[in-house]
């Protein structure tokens, strides 16, 4: 429910010149501020986002949706991994909007490194442009668990591996990459410059959907082709 009140607004003027006039705008933007901060609680979940954004999608008129509900939709979906969904909505958005709403083809270029599952071509992309307000916070969550990605399946697939491999795959510069590295209790060997990563111990799912199984099983084939 939106915060609402009621402001006399001939009372707060008759008071007295400009006073009355400085404080019923300082009691309309506190409830502006506050609504927004309310609506912006509503949807900081990603998952009703979407939802919320798959309908007004659908429900657009002549079927072409505001270029916003595209960018932030086609961002979910690539935080979701959910890379299916996201090439069938990139192929969908009209060329139209694709042309007036530039970062539109920004995004999707995250996206298509995901589908090739070249993670230093995903951080190149993400770092390629600044994010407008509309997008910023999920490409960032995007960049996070693509991250958080490449650390479990570097966990699982090397007993070691060089500095420079570790900093490709997680987007790190090398004086990050060793302290987060030794902070996960992997050691680091600085003559060779070998990580020796720590197996990360996978606690088994009984309720894990085959889809879900069998993208991490491909995230892990394709990144030891790598």
């Amino acid at each position: 429910m939106l915060v609402t009140t009621t402001i006399d607004i001939d009372t707060d003027i008759r008071q007295g010149d400009s006073d009355g006039f400085l404080e019923l705008k300082e009691k309309c933007l506190y409830l502006i501020r506050l609504n927004f901060k309310f609506c912006t609680m509503v949807v900081n979940n990603n998952d009703q986002l979407a939802e919320e954004l798959q309908r007004q999608e659908l429900e657009a008129p002549n079927g072409i949706a505001a270029p916003q509900v595209y960018q932030q939709l086609l961002a979910i979906y690539l935080y979701q991994n959910d890379l299916c969904n996201a090439k069938y909505l990139w192929k969908r958005i009209p060329p139209s909007v694709k042309t007036s709403t530039p970062e539109l083809g920004h995004i999707w270029a995250v996206g298509h490194s995901m589908w090739k599952r070249d993670f230093p071509a995903i951080y190149t992309a993400l770092n390629a442009v600044t994010w407008s307000d509309i997008v910023a916070d999920i490409m960032k969550q995007v960049q996070e668990v693509v991250r958080t990605r490449a650390v479990d399946l570097i966990s699982q697939a090397y007993s070691s591996i060089t500095l420079d491999t570790v900093s490709a795959m997680t987007g790190l510069p090398l004086e990050v990459c060793i302290p987060a590295c030794e902070e996960r209790g992997w050691k680091y060997d600085a003559e060779s410059k070998i990580v020796h990563p720590v197996r990360k111990v996978v606690e088994y799912m009984g309720q894990t959907s085959s889809e879900d199984q069998l993208s991490k099983l491909t995230d892990f084939v394709s990144f030891l082709e790598n």
